[in-house]
């Protein structure tokens, strides 16, 4: 179906060498976009990507995200797509939270977002072309986790920077959506799972499908958001979360 159709179309995604980023990734080649690669390893793992142009620049340090966006559009000068999904976890338990840590979170989860999605609007808005943006926020943007407080804050500011950026572009033709997934199997979460006894089997009583979601389900919503299909959807926060959110307690 050509509305849910991305050919023609050139993304980059930041966060793309693993986990939720490299599923959207592969569903948008597989969708037919140009798509560019972002991360700090050495290259994206999956073979299907390999073919891609990939960025290695840490957003973290000063112009790294004007230096991405260059770089992204050297390699695709029509690029219309950014999925600023780039994020990490730095929490310590609330009263031994640092300042240095609660910066690290603020500037890589929020910061960094907000102003590729400021330097990408700008080259459209120059150019007088339309284009989408999705923004990876998280169910912990709506719901509070134990020892979560600096992760919680940065994905709740996700959420109304997706509300606030929308407005601000909608009259150039920039639709902003977000994406807010619930508990992924990914490097990051895979931790948990790993040496937290008991996780995984409470997990999977709480959301209601029953099982630990994969990259690859947040990867469909990613592609609808940013396709003809999603034209007249703008301001949106997309929940994937196998129903993690909708019930108050588990399956006993």
């Amino acid at each position: 179906m050509s509305n849910f159709s991305l050919q023609g179309h050139s993304a980059l995604i930041t966060g793309s060498s693993s986990g939720i980023g490299q599923g959207i990734a592969g569903a948008f080649v597989e969708a037919g976009a140009r798509v560019v690669l972002h991360g700090l390893d050495e290259a994206p793992l999956r073979e299907d990507l390999r073919s891609n142009p990939y960025c290695r620049i840490n957003l973290l340090e000063e112009g790294g995200c004007a230096d991405l966006l260059k770089r992204a559009f050297d390699y695709e000068p029509g690029l219309d797509v950014l999925i600023c999904n780039v994020g990490s976890f730095f929490d310590a338990p609330f009263l031994e939270m640092s300042k240095g840590l609660w910066d690290k979170t603020m500037r890589l989860n929020v910061e960094s977002a907000y102003f590729l999605v400021q330097e990408f609007a700008k080259r459209l808005v120059a150019e007088k072309r339309t284009g989408s943006v999705v923004i990876t926020s998280s169910t912990n943007g709506f719901q509070a986790e134990f020892d979560s407080t600096a992760y919680d804050t940065s994905k709740g500011a996700l959420v109304m920077m997706t509300r606030s950026i929308a407005l601000a572009l909608a009259e150039h033709g920039i639709r902003v959506n977000g994406l807010a997934p619930g508990f992924i199997r990914t490097p990051l979460s895979q931790n948990g799972l790993n040496t937290v006894p008991g996780f995984k089997d409470a997990l999977e009583k709480k959301i209601a499908l029953g099982r630990i979601g994969e990259p690859d389900d947040c990867a469909g919503a990613a592609v609808f958001l940013c396709s003809p299909a999603a034209s007249y959807i703008t301001g949106h926060v997309l929940v994937v979360d196998g129903g993690l959110t909708i019930g108050q307690l588990p399956r006993f």
